[in-house]
C-alpha cells in the first residue's frame, strides 16, 4: 500500500509538469495554425493548386482523401451563393438526402462539408464574402440543424471519425463566433471520438480528440492526443508502416491508396499543426513519414496516376489521378515547411510527376516482400505486379466499395506508358479478364469476398530484386483455380510464364495478357504484315505477335487458343461502387487473353510483353535471345543469352548445368537469379514461404548454405 501511495504521488507531481510543457500560447498558436493552413490563401509554391484547378471537380465523392483533395479547390462563388440562398429556415438543404442509409458517400456528410466551405469562405480575403454577415448566418443555421438533427451513419467510421474531423475543423477556425450553446453542442459532436483501434483508425480518432481538447482548452488532452498520433509513426507494426515501406491496415494488407495515403495526408497535416510549438515533430518522426513517401509511395506513382494496384477496395472515378495529387499536396506540406529532407523527397516526388522531364527518373525493381506486389520502373514504362499469399490478404469488399474485385490481387499485371492506359476504366472492364490473372470465364454474377478477407491458399508466394531487375512467383490455389506464374522483369521487356494451370469446371478458363483504353489500333502480324483489328481475332498457334499503343504482346511456345478484340463496352460505375448513381457510361476497349479451355489438366503459357517499342522492333524481336529451359510443375527456368543470367523458380529442388559447364544443383524450393562473370557466379535469392531457416544449393561441386534468419522474404545476395 505504501509503495502504491508513492507511485500515485510521483504520478501526480510528474503530470503537472507535462501539461505545463504545453502553455495557452501554444494551443493559440496550433488553432492560428489551422488557420493558416486551411483557410484559402494564394500562396502555390509546387503549383499544385493550378493543377488541381485543371481537373474538374467530382459531384459524388466518399474517399476522404479526396474529399480533403476538393476543399483545396479555388472557393467558387457561385456554389457559395447557391449554398447561402438555398438553406432553409431550418438550415438544411434541400439537394441533399438526410435520411440517406449507404453506408459509403453517405450524403448527409455534404453537410458537414458544406460548413466548412462556409467557413472557409467567411475567413477568406480572396471573395467578397470575406466576414460576410450573410454567411455567418448560413453557417449558424446550419450548425443548428446538424445540432438539432443529430444524423446517425449506419457505418460507424462516419459517426466517430468523418463527421468529427470535417466539422471539428470548422469548429475550430469558427470558434470566436461560436455561441456558448453552439461549442456546448460542438464538443458533444467531438465526443463521438474516442482514443482506441489501431493503424490510421487510431490516427483518425486521436485526431477527433485533439479538436474537442483545443475546444476545451485541454493543454494535457492536446498533448495526449498528440503522443497518440506519433505513436503509430513507427515501422514492424502489425499494422501501419511495414519495414519493406508499404501500408497495412485491416490484417496483413497492402493499403498504399487508402489508409496509408490518410497516414500521410494526416501526418503531413499534423506536423504543421504543431509546428512551431513543443509539440513540433521531431527529426526521427517525420523521417519515417519521409522515408515512406520516397521508399514507398513514390515507387506507386507514374505520371501523376497511381497504380490500380495501390487503390485498395477505393476504386472511384479518377481515384488514380486524385490520390496521387494528395500525396503531392502531402509531401509538399510535410514537416511545416521546415525540414529540408522532407523537402528533397518532395522535390523528387513532384519532378517524377508534374515536372517537364521526358523520361522517368526513377528507375529500379522494388518487390514489398510483407505485401506481396512488385514496381518495376524504366525510363518510359513502369508496370505492377499484385499477388496474394496466406499471409497476405489481397483484396476486400466492404461497405459497397470494390464489388467486383475479386481477382484484383491474383497476378493482376498492369503496364504504364502514359499513365493513363486504366484511368476510369473500371466500369468497362471484363473482371474476369484483369491483365495478368487466369480464371474461369462466365458471365454470372462476380464472386462476393466474404468478410473482406480472401486468402491465396499457398505460401508460396514472392518475389527478388537486384535493383535494377527482378522476378516474382506466385503458385494460386483458389476459388477452384490451381495455376504457378512467374514474371521476369529485364530492361526493355516483361517475360510471363504459366504452368500447372488446373481447374474442374465447365467454364473456359483463360489467362489476360492485356486489357485497358484503346489507344489506336490493335494489330496482328500476319505473313510479316501487321493488320488491323477491327473486331475480334481468333487463332490457335505456336506464336502470335500483337502491337497496340506503342506496346507489343508476343505469345509463343505450345499451341495455343489466343484471341484479341477492339470493342465498345458500357458499364455503371455504381456496380463497382455502390455509392454512386446508377448511370452508363461507354468506351473502346482492348483485350488479348488465352484460352486454355474446359477443365484443363496442366496447361502451361509464356508470352512476353514489350513496352515503348515500335512495330518494327516488336515484328523482329528475336526471341531466341529467351531460352525457356523449363515452365512445368518442377520450376519454371529461364536463360537471358543478351543478360547472360538465369531466372529460376524452383517449386521443387532442381538439378542443370550452366551455359560456362559448371553444375547448378538447388535443394531449397525458391526464386533465384543468378549471373556467372568472370569465373564467379553472383546469386540473388529469396525463400517465398518465408517459412525456412536457410536456402541450401551447390554450385560446381562447391555446398552453399545461407542463413535466413531476420531476413525471411527478402532478397539475399551472394558472391561465389
Amino acid at each position: 500500500m505504501f509503495a502504491r501511495k508513492i507511485i500515485i504521488c510521483i504520478f501526480l507531481l510528474v503530470l503537472p509538469r507535462t501539461v505545463e510543457a504545453v502553455s495557452y500560447k501554444e494551443l493559440s498558436r496550433i488553432k492560428q495554425n489551422f488557420s493558416v493552413i486551411l483557410v484559402p490563401s494564394d500562396t502555390d509554391p509546387f503549383h499544385l493548386k493550378s493543377i488541381l484547378s485543371s481537373i474538374v471537380p467530382e459531384t459524388e465523392v466518399s474517399d476522404q482523401v479526396v474529399v480533403e483533395l476538393h476543399q483545396r479547390y479555388p472557393l467558387n462563388e457561385e456554389k457559395m451563393a447557391f449554398y447561402i440562398s438555398s438553406l432553409s429556415d431550418k438550415g438544411a438543404w434541400p439537394d441533399i438526402n438526410y435520411e440517406d442509409k449507404k453506408r459509403s458517400g453517405w450524403e448527409p456528410k455534404l453537410h458537414a462539408e458544406r460548413i466548412l466551405e462556409l467557413v472557409k469562405l467567411y475567413y477568406s480575403k480572396q471573395t467578397s464574402y470575406y466576414q460576410s454577415a450573410e454567411v455567418e448566418t448560413a453557417i449558424h443555421k446550419a450548425l443548428d440543424y446538424w445540432f438539432i438533427s443529430k444524423p446517425i451513419c449506419l457505418n460507424w467510421w462516419y459517426n466517430q471519425i468523418g463527421i468529427p474531423k470535417t466539422l471539428g475543423t470548422a469548429f475550430v477556425l469558427f470558434e470566436q463566433k461560436l455561441t456558448s450553446k453552439e461549442k456546448k453542442a460542438a464538443i458533444s459532436v467531438m465526443e463521438n471520438a474516442k482514443f482506441g483501434m489501431t493503424g490510421q483508425n487510431k490516427v483518425w480518432l486521436a485526431g477527433n480528440v485533439m479538436i474537442r481538447a483545443l475546444l476545451q482548452n485541454d493543454a494535457g488532452l492536446v498533448k495526449m492526443a498528440r503522443d497518440t498520433i506519433v505513436s503509430e509513426i513507427v515501422t514492424g507494426k502489425v499494422e501501419g508502416i511495414k519495414d519493406d515501406w508499404s501500408f497495412h491496415q485491416h490484417g496483413a494488407q497492402q493499403q498504399f491508396g487508402n489508409y496509408g495515403l490518410s497516414f500521410v495526408a494526416g501526418m503531413s497535416f499534423f506536423s504543421g499543426i504543431f509546428s512551431g510549438t513543443s509539440l513540433a515533430f521531431d527529426e526521427r518522426q517525420l523521417g519515417i513519414v519521409s522515408t515512406l513517401i520516397d521508399q514507398g509511395y513514390r515507387w506507386t506513382v507514374w505520371r501523376g496516376k497511381m497504380d490500380v494496384s495501390s487503390l485498395g477496395r477505393q476504386l472511384f472515378h479518377h481515384a488514380q489521378v486524385h490520390k496521387a495529387l494528395s500525396l503531392a499536396f502531402s509531401a509538399s506540406e510535410l514537416g511545416g515547411g521546415e525540414s529540408s529532407s522532407c523537402a528533397s523527397v518532395a522535390h523528387n516526388l513532384l519532378q517524377e510527376n508534374y515536372g517537364t522531364m521526358d523520361q522517368n527518373p526513377l528507375i529500379g525493381h522494388k518487390h514489398f516482400w510483407q505485401s506481396d506486389y512488385t514496381i518495376h520502373r524504366r525510363p518510359h514504362w513502369m508496370t505492377s505486379v499484385k499477388m496474394a499469399s496466406d499471409r497476405v490478404v489481397g483484396v476486400e469488399m466492404m461497405n459497397g466499395d470494390n464489388m467486383k474485385g475479386f481477382y484484383m490481387a491474383d497476378g493482376a499485371t498492369y503496364l504504364y506508358q502514359n499513365g493513363d492506359e486504366y484511368l476510369d476504366i473500371f466500369p468497362l472492364w471484363d473482371w474476369r479478364q484483369l491483365p495478368g490473372v487466369t480464371t474461369f470465364q462466365s458471365d454470372g454474377p462476380m464472386p462476393v469476398i466474404q468478410k473482406y478477407h480472401p486468402r491465396n491458399a499457398v505460401s508460396f508466394v514472392g518475389g527478388i530484386s537486384n535493383g535494377v531487375q527482378g522476378v516474382s512467383a506466385m503458385e494460386i490455389n483458389r476459388a477452384g483455380i490451381k495455376v504457378r506464374k512467374s514474371w521476369i522483369f529485364m530492361d526493355d521487356y516483361v517475360l510471363c510464364l504459366g504452368t500447372g494451370i488446373q481447374a474442374d469446371s465447365n467454364l473456359v478458363v483463360t489467362t489476360a495478357l492485356e486489357q485497358c483504353h484503346r489507344k489506336g489500333d490493335l494489330k496482328v502480324l500476319q505473313n510479316g504484315i501487321w493488320n488491323q483489328i477491327s473486331n475480334q481475332w481468333h487463332a490457335v498457334s505456336s506464336e502470335q505477335r500483337f502491337f497496340h499503343n506503342n506496346v507489343g504482346y508476343i505469345t509463343w511456345g505450345d499451341s495455343t487458343s489466343c484471341v484479341a478484340e477492339v470493342a465498345q463496352r458500357s458499364g455503371r460505375w455504381h456496380d463497382v461502387m455502390q455509392m454512386y448513381r446508377p448511370q452508363s457510361v461507354t468506351g473502346d476497349v482492348v483485350s488479348i487473353y488465352l484460352e486454355h479451355g474446359v477443365s484443363p489438366k496442366d496447361k502451361k503459357y509464356q508470352y512476353l510483353i514489350l513496352p515503348a517499342v515500335s512495330e518494327t522492333a516488336v515484328k523482329n524481336f528475336n526471341l531466341s535471345s529467351i531460352r525457356v529451359l523449363h515452365n512445368d510443375e518442377g520450376a519454371q527456368v529461364v536463360y537471358l543469352k543478351e543478360e547472360k543470367m538465369y531466372c529460376i523458380t524452383a517449386y521443387q529442388p532442381i538439378s542443370f548445368i550452366l551455359t560456362s559447364g559448371c553444375p547448378l544443383d538447388i535443394y531449397t524450393p525458391g526464386i533465384y537469379m543468378l549471373r556467372e562473370e568472370g569465373g564467379n557466379c553472383n546469386i540473388w535469392c529469396t525463400d517465398p514461404t518465408q517459412d525456412r531457416d536457410i536456402i541450401n544449393l551447390k554450385f560446381n561441386s562447391k555446398e552453399v548454405v545461407i542463413p535466413l534468419t531476420g531476413r525471411k522474404g527478402q532478397t539475399i545476395n551472394i558472391n561465389l
